[in-house]
């Protein structure tokens, strides 16, 4: 594990001497993972709410804890293992694997909020990106137009059409997810701005490893059941008072 995190952190770096040799793809890669973009991302707390209600998360420590255990054993294993295949599939112009694993992304979401935030959001950004004037999505229009899709999807769509490499996306997918997270976390828990800033420090750190375990992980082992999550994103629905969507 120490020798592929060790390669990956050196892809990273190569990764960004590229993008710093060609502004325009790290000002996309930005734009694509900014809190501007307008996909809703920040309506949902992906079961972060409850688990501040329940108390399981309480302090900078336990939301350290509640979103590094996502990322490595729900992002990692299901939403980046899976990116990793749509984005060979673009490249490959092979749009019935692509449409396979966006129905895998959705039958993994455990709870009707996690598949609403993750179709919401993807309906979104492909409102978005066929509005763009200066990027062609004409070519994935009879993708869109087969089934609903999931966020991570479109995100690979997104960032193959931008030109990104894969690293430099699943970091920017990452990002969104940490980021939304730890602003909700903010609000709830409540945290101060300078603790939110170490958080999201702390939290970036682990994004190479969660990259290496995705991009490693064999087809068949793709997937995992967070409960708590699961039931936290469930039981949100019934929550007394809410600032997030269910």
């Amino acid at each position: 594990m120490g020798i592929a995190i060790a390669t990956l952190t050196s892809m990273l770096g190569t990764t960004m001497n590229i993008n710093m040799a060609n502004p325009i793809k790290l000002n996309r890669l930005l734009q694509l993972c900014s809190a501007n973009l307008p996909v809703g991302g920040f309506s949902f707390s992906q079961g972060l709410e409850y688990a501040i209600e329940m108390q399981w998360v309480d302090n900078q420590k336990t939301t350290f804890e509640w979103i590094e255990l996502n990322l490595n054993e729900s992002i990692a294993r299901t939403d980046l293992a899976l990116f990793k295949r749509l984005y060979q599939a673009l490249a490959n112009n092979d749009f019935v694997s692509f449409e396979r694993y966006n129905q895998h992304l959705i039958a993994c979401r455990e709870s009707s909020e996690l598949r609403l935030a993750d179709l919401a959001m993807g309906k979104a950004l492909i409102r978005l990106l066929k509005q763009l004037d200066t990027v062609d999505s004409e070519p994935y229009n009879p993708l869109f137009k087969q089934s609903e899709h999931s966020f991570v999807s479109v995100f690979a769509i997104a960032a193959y059409l931008f030109q990104l490499d894969l690293i430099s996306a699943q970091s920017g997918y990452c990002w969104t997810y940490l980021d939304n997270q730890v602003a909700a976390a903010t609000k709830l828990v409540p945290l101060g701005q300078t603790q939110a800033q170490n958080l999201l420090f702390e939290l970036s750190d682990k994004v190479a490893g969660a990259i290496s375990i995705a991009n490693q992980i064999d087809e068949a082992d793709i997937g995992a059941s967070l409960p708590r999550l699961a039931m936290a994103s469930a039981w949100h629905e019934t929550q007394y008072t809410r600032l997030f969507r269910s």
